[in-house]
This record gives structure tokens, C-alpha cells and sequence, in this order.
């Protein structure tokens, strides 16, 4: 490894339950750098809204939330004893509720409504404003950081995300089947590529990683080698 001092912004976009927040968060701990899980921001909000019944037949309640959205408090805290970052919202600890199937149904809806996306951009743009920070979502590298210094669209066979899915998943003791978690993820691509308001898709000058087939050591590798390669 052999990154140089200059605090780069990398942009990790890509489809669902391709390991986009894992590679991230291991990354972010190996070079020393913020990582802000874009993702669990919207997860947040979806949370928010399903505890105070705005989602109902997969429709958003949009003008109650939009009058709501403010109430939202959004923080990052690292857990020692877990080694790692936990999500909150109005400083109560949601980390395992917003990763539930449920929330997973219905992020989608939640992430493609305008004013949520605009919220969460200016937060993240907040967040990263001095560098040294790899972010991961679905428009980072188109929307909210197109002039990111690294830019990766992280992809997965479908199968192969369902059944990374399933497990993580099953360790936590949801009682969900495989065929639950393939429609998900089917719908959540159809969904994210789908949306008017900033859509998944590959930035330009993106560098594509598949990892159907590659371990966490092999992808990190991976991306270090392009870093070095930007700040040469």
C-alpha cells in the first residue's frame, strides 16, 4: 500500500447488496479515512416514516413527510466493542431496524422522492467538505460528489447478492427466505434504475468492480491499486 497524504473523496455507487458498505467501511479503517454510509442515511428517513405510518401499500405519504423531515436527526457513532460505526436517529441507536427486511422494501420508495434526496446530499457534501472520506450509495459519483477524485460502480450477479443477503440476514435471526430476498433485491434494482429523481447508473468516468466472484482481501486490494494509480 502506498497511498499518498492528499485526502481523496471516493465514490462507491452500485446495486444493492453487492457489499458496497462493507469494502467501504474496511477500507475507510485500513487508509485511515471518514466513511459515511449514505445508504443508512435513507434507510433513516424510511424508518422515520414507517413508525409514523406515511408508508402504506408502497405509497408515500410525500406532504406529511415533507412537513416532518425536519424532526430528523441523523448521527454516526463508533461502537469500540463492535469496532465499527452505528446509525442513530434523534440520538436513539436504530442500527439493526433500519437493516430489516421491512425497511429494505421500502427504502427505495423513500430515496427516489426529491426533497429526501436533497436533504441528504447537502448533509453528506457537509460531512465530506475536507476530504479523506469514501462514500457509498447510488449517485455518488453522478449526483452528489461528480467530481469525486475515485469513482467505482461496485456490481454483483443477482443471485450472488441474494445469497450474501440471505446470510447476513439469517446471522441476525430474520426468519426470511431466499426467494423473499431475490424479489427483493430484483425490485430494489428496478426501482433504483428506474426512478425521475437521480437514478442508478454508472458515472462516465466510473471504474466497474465486479465482485460476483472476489473476496473482501482481493477487492480491497483492488481499489488501493486504483488510488495509487490517481495520485501518482
Amino acid at each position: 500500500m502506498n497511498i499518498s497524504e492528499k485526502k481523496l473523496i471516493i465514490a462507491i455507487d452500485g446495486h444493492s447488496s453487492c457489499g458496497k458498505s462493507t469494502v467501504a467501511k474496511d477500507l475507510a479503517k485500513k487508509i485511515n479515512y471518514i466513511y459515511i454510509d449514505s445508504g443508512a442515511m435513507y434507510r433513516v428517513i424510511t424508518l422515520f416514516a414507517m413508525r409514523n405510518n406515511l408508508v402504506k401499500n408502497e405509497k408515500v405519504d410525500e406532504n406529511k413527510l415533507s412537513h416532518l423531515i425536519d424532526q430528523v436527526s441523523i448521527s454516526f457513532k463508533y461502537n469500540d466493542r463492535k469496532q465499527g460505526h452505528e446509525t442513530y436517529l434523534n440520538n436513539a441507536l436504530v442500527e439493526d431496524e433500519i437493516r430489516s427486511l421491512e425497511v429494505s422494501d421500502n427504502v427505495s420508495l423513500i430515496a427516489k422522492i426529491r426533497f429526501v434526496r436533497e436533504k441528504m446530499v447537502a448533509f453528506q457534501r457537509e460531512l465530506s467538505k475536507d476530504g479523506g472520506v469514501i462514500m457509498d450509495g447510488r449517485d455518488i459519483g453522478t449526483v452528489v460528489f461528480p467530481d469525486a477524485d475515485l469513482k467505482i460502480f461496485m456490481t454483483a450477479d443477482v443471485e450472488v447478492r441474494a445469497i450474501r443477503r440471505y446470510k447476513e440476514l439469517k446471522d441476525k435471526g430474520d426468519t426470511v427466505s431466499l426467494e423473499e430476498i431475490r424479489e427483493n433485491v430484483k425490485k430494489r434494482d428496478y426501482i433504483d434504475e428506474n426512478r425521475d429523481e437521480s437514478p442508478l447508473r454508472k458515472a462516465e468516468d466510473a471504474i466497474v468492480l465486479n465482485n460476483s466472484k472476489l473476496s473482501k482481501e482481493e477487492q480491497l486490494d483492488w481499489i488501493i491499486a486504483k488510488m495509487n494509480e490517481v495520485v501518482k
